[in-house]
């Protein structure tokens, strides 16, 4: 059931702010209202206006609020607060189109005087002004994708695409009726403008080719609106309907009846709600119904044969066997190192659980970045705790056989990298000497180590006997045999 809630005057904006909770702020009369989603009375109002306030616009972060004003002045306000932050003078008539450019720090118009101004948000300055309108400018909108690009509509049946860089319109468009509403897609390729009975889509990167043209209003389309996705395109009229299109097909898909004459309409972020303004004042509000939770019907399970069918069968001779492939899950050190992050693969394996348990994966990836040359920049530009980890690890590890070779690199490099920095921290000069006198102690042991081994070798030598060989012998035997016969 919709919400109908009385304003002061005709709606002429409702926009939705972009973050959550989703407020929207309602412009009417000389007053902005904002509302919560649910609430059915303000929760806030900025009423500092003269005379009557036009096109409430959230800026992308949902932070600020820019309004136009009947007496030609733009007015920003901070949500938080309640007088204006800043307020922009130039434009000699009423200004009936504001909004925000994609960038956050400056503001387009349009006004009654048939220009089209862009504002410089800190210091409250004109940047530029445009004068090729011809007739009230009512309409606009800027690009999400391009920081510089705008739009604006007006009653002289021209929609016009200003770039601030130039100093001229870049493109202009005749919709050939006053454009009421102007619409950019969120890709900036599609443009859509309403005036008249019509809703027309533009190519703007074909230069403004008129793709197709819908007359599914008997009166003047008044505002458009688009779904989250850009798969629906909403128009609102003074026939009392809105109508939504699929935007793939351009076929009406779904209409909603009003009261009185549309004058405004805007969508939640997220579809959930619909909110119409009339000329009446009436604002009328539709959410979605939520759906119906079905009842959690216990299913019937599977019985226990089913489970252990199949179970004992053997194949025969003859069967082909079809062997599940086995998903190999990588580690994390091995995504890292296929993402090329030497520091943070270092890190993963100086883990406790890897490097008390398996202290070879350390090794082994430290010995990977020495071959990819990456081992250096690993290893700088770390803290005390991270030095003192990798120190100890190589004090405790380098006098292992296995891993001596490349932990003798690793401990060259860091002193080498750390040198400088030597005597400024107790706990790292600790560890150089403990990796000094590990390294002391290995070389004490090998020289002992070859002390015995010549040792060893020397009286080996003295304990081995020469031994006749088997052809040796064969042929002394022979030689005597032949001395007997030549004797006889």
């Amino acid at each position: 059931t919709p919400v109908q809630i009385k304003e002061f005057g005709a709606v002429n904006k409702i926009d939705f702010s972009p973050v959550p909770p989703y407020n929207y702020a309602v412009t009417a009369s000389s007053r902005i209202h904002i509302y919560g989603r649910y609430s059915q009375e303000p929760i806030k109002t900025f009423s500092r206006f003269k005379d009557s306030a036009y096109c409430a616009t959230y800026r992308d972060d949902g932070n600020l609020l820019v309004a136009g004003s009947e007496e030609g002045s733009i007015r920003l306000f901070d949500i938080s607060g309640k007088a204006p932050l800043r307020q922009f003078d130039g434009h000699t008539k009423a200004v009936h189109v504001v909004g925000f450019l994609s960038d956050k720090y400056r503001i387009f118009s349009g006004g009654d005087d048939y220009s089209s101004n862009l504002w410089d948000i800190p210091s409250a300055t004109e940047i530029v002004s445009y004068s090729e309108h011809t007739d009230y400018v009512r309409c606009g909108c800027a690009s999400k994708l391009n920081e510089d690009v705008f739009i604006t509509g007006s009653y002289d049946h021209t929609v016009k695409l200003f770039d601030a860089r130039t100093k001229s319109s870049v493109m202009t468009i005749d919709h050939g009726q006053p454009v009421e509403s102007v619409l950019l897609f969120p890709s900036g390729g599609l443009l859509v403008s309403a005036g008249g009975r019509y809703v027309k889509v533009w190519d703007v990167l074909k230069g403004g080719q008129l793709l197709v043209s819908l007359k599914n209003h008997h009166k003047t389309v008044t505002c458009l609106c688009l779904n989250s996705s850009g798969q629906r395109l909403l128009s609102g009229s003074l026939d009392r309907h809105v109508k939504i299109y699929s935007t793939t097909s351009y076929k009406v898909v779904h209409s909603f009846n009003y009261a009185t004459s549309i004058l405004s309409l805007a969508l939640s972020p997220e579809d959930e709600t619909i909110v119409v303004g009339m000329t009446n004042g009436v604002l009328n509000v539709k959410h979605r119904k939520p759906e119906e939770r079905k009842e959690n019907s216990r299913k019937r399970q599977p019985t226990y044969r089913t489970y252990m069918k199949g179970r004992t069968y053997m194949p025969k001779q003859e069967d082909f066997c079809v062997s599940k492939p086995v998903k190999r899950v990588l580690r994390k050190y091995d995504k890292l190192l296929k993402s090329f992050q030497s520091s943070k693969a270092l890190d993963a394996v100086l883990d406790p659980s890897i490097r008390l348990y398996t202290p070879e994966v350390t090794v082994a990836v430290m010995q990977e970045l020495h071959r990819r040359g990456t081992l250096r920049s690993a290893l700088a530009g770390r803290d005390e705790k991270q030095i003192n980890l990798l120190l100890t690890f190589v004090a405790r590890r380098v006098i292992e056989p296995r891993f001596t070779s490349v932990l003798v690199t690793v401990a060259d490099m860091i002193t080498d990298i750390y040198q400088p920095v030597v005597g400024q921290s107790a706990i790292v000069d600790r560890q150089f000497l403990k990796l000094q006198e590990a390294i002391g102690k290995e070389i004490d042991y090998q020289e002992d180590l070859l002390e015995v081994l010549g040792m060893m070798d020397t009286l080996f030598a003295t304990f081995t006997k020469k031994k006749a060989t088997y052809l040796e012998e064969n042929k002394s035997n022979s030689l005597t045999e032949a001395t007997e016969k030549n004797v006889n």
